[in-house]
């Protein structure tokens, strides 16, 4: 997981392969946050015989936040095929670094589901914890957050408004910039995995 992080920050990483890293990282965080799921007992048959074995017990739903979330979707549904997906579109002011809601698209029934919100960037914090309002309002009880790169302030925003959701992130950067990108960060995640820098 810290070879494709490292791969990742590196500036001279093009948007190619960026795209192939974070697909990789993805499907890493998303066992490590899905562990805790919910099992149940099954038996299926073998060229050989039978055997038992464990299934997934519960209902998934991944929640990526558009645009760079998009891309983490890949590597989740490799692990969780049927699992439901929804989107939440939001915009960060580069000004205020505040988060506007532009799109929602929610599977219904999140209140049996396990949602998993899925960002790249947990910068101040804003955007995950509006993202958190809209699923807690949508019904969604059983939340955590994967992240590929995470700051101390938006760890901590996350931790203040919802303290039972855990967040999976292989690693907390040192702190925020003036314009509240993450240092050392990666810079703009969606401006690298789509070439638009």
């Amino acid at each position: 997981m810290h070879d494709c992080l490292a791969q990742l920050r590196d500036v001279a990483t093009p948007p190619e392969q960026f795209r192939i890293l974070t697909e990789r990282i993805s499907l890493v965080l998303g066992a490590e946050a899905l562990r805790s799921l919910p099992q149940r007992a099954v038996q299926v048959t073998t060229p050989l015989g039978p055997a038992d074995g464990q299934r997934i017990g519960s209902d998934v739903v991944i929640v990526p936040v558009m645009r760079a979330g998009l891309a983490m979707l890949p590597g989740l549904l490799q692990l969780v095929p049927l699992a439901r997906v929804g989107f939440i579109g939001l915009k960060r002011d580069e000004e205020t670094a505040i988060a506007s809601r532009y799109f929602e698209r929610l599977p219904e029934r999140l209140e049996e589901s396990h949602v998993v919100l899925v960002d790249p960037m947990l910068a101040t914090g804003g955007s995950a914890v509006a993202a958190l309002d809209l699923l807690t309002a949508a019904g969604a009880r059983t939340l955590s957050m994967i992240c590929i790169v995470a700051a101390p302030e938006g760890v901590a925003a996350v931790e203040r408004a919802y303290p039972e959701v855990p967040i999976f992130s292989p690693v907390v950067d040192r702190e925020l910039n003036a314009r509240k990108f993450i240092v050392p960060g990666l810079g703009d995640f969606g401006d690298r995995l789509y070439g638009t820098t």
